[in-house]
């Protein structure tokens, strides 16, 4: 019997074309609500999601003869793994296709921070040439702290290789560190970083990690990016801090008010006051979770998972 995947996001059409040059039987939906695939999940075998909707117990317990679950995408969060690897069920993930993207953005964005490339760039466009308030800041000499040293931290690391900056991370596991970064503790790391990089997943762990006390930890203030997911910041801590200058500036490529889906910015039509202290601050800079949306990436995250499919089939 052939493999039955489903696919209810859109991806890049290699994706389908590989799957079914290796024989396994394709189908979309892309419309239907949730229940309405939970009602037919039973048919399938694979599925493959990016954000559209979470895959929970209610989902995963009709779910009968699903073996694996495909996001495209480097995060799992809208899955419950836990209850889908009881379940005997394989989780497979791509954040091997877009780490590079995520790096590239990273320094993009403090490059331009440190820069007022986009404060400058608004004034000019509105007749106004200021040099001074312009005066911009050199990353040589600063110390970067990452925070998350999986595929998207030692990305970063690596394209930091080319400044004369000390790179420091943190992570849960042991052992991460490499010739890109040196490994240490939390309380380290605030102690000396200008930089602050988030390159987290969404967990219970992590949610609202960055708040007031997290800030004052560090001993002098910094700059913060923040390419991971949006609830791991207090925003309204975050603002705070900016307000006192603990924290310098600011790239956001997500927010804490996004959506599930990551498709829409809120849940409902009321802007929240920290989130318009954001929109109007010179020193922030903005971007709607696009750090790893290239057209590169869009090709290579497809790719992984085709080639993750495929070796969980043994296929050549």
């Amino acid at each position: 019997m052939s493999t039955k995947i489903l696919h209810i996001d859109s991806n890049n059409p290699i994706l389908w074309k590989q799957l079914e040059e290796a024989n396994f039987e394709n189908e979309a939906d892309f419309k239907s609500t949730k229940e309405e695939i939970e009602a037919k999940i039973h048919n399938y075998n694979g599925i493959v999601i990016r954000s559209r909707f979470k895959i929970d117990k209610t989902f995963l317990d009709k779910a009968v003869n699903l073996q694996f679950i495909a996001r495209v995408g480097a995060g799992l969060e809208s899955i419950d793994c836990e209850y889908a690897e009881e379940k005997g069920i394989h989780l497979i993930a791509a954040p091997e296709g877009n780490r590079n993207a995520v790096a590239e953005h990273s320094l993009g964005v403090i490059l331009s921070l440190f820069n007022n490339l986009n404060q400058a760039d608004a004034e000019i466009k509105n007749g106004q040439w200021n040099r001074e308030s312009n005066r911009g800041h050199e990353l040589d000499g600063k110390t970067v702290g990452i925070i998350g040293y999986g595929n998207m931290g030692k990305a970063f690391a690596k394209k930091l290789r080319g400044f004369e900056t000390t790179v420091l991370c943190y992570d849960i596991l042991d052992n991460v560190g490499d010739e890109n970064a040196k490994q240490v503790s939390l309380s380290e790391l605030q102690e000396k970083a200008d930089v602050l990089s988030l390159h987290l997943p969404w967990t219970p762990e992590t949610d609202k990690m960055v708040n007031a006390d997290f800030i004052k930890a560090f001993a002098k203030p910094f700059w913060i990016i923040n390419t991971s997911r949006g609830k791991n910041i207090v925003t309204a801590d975050l603002v705070e801090a900016m307000k006192t200058q603990r924290i310098l500036g600011a790239g956001l490529d997500v927010l804490e008010y996004e959506k599930l889906s990551f498709e829409t910015l809120f849940q409902d039509k009321n802007t929240p006051e920290a989130f318009q202290y954001l929109l109007e601050a010179k020193n922030v800079l903005l971007t709607p979770h696009i750090a790893g949306w290239t057209f590169e990436s869009h090709e290579r995250l497809a790719q992984v998972i085709v080639d993750k499919i495929k070796a969980l089939y043994s296929v050549s």
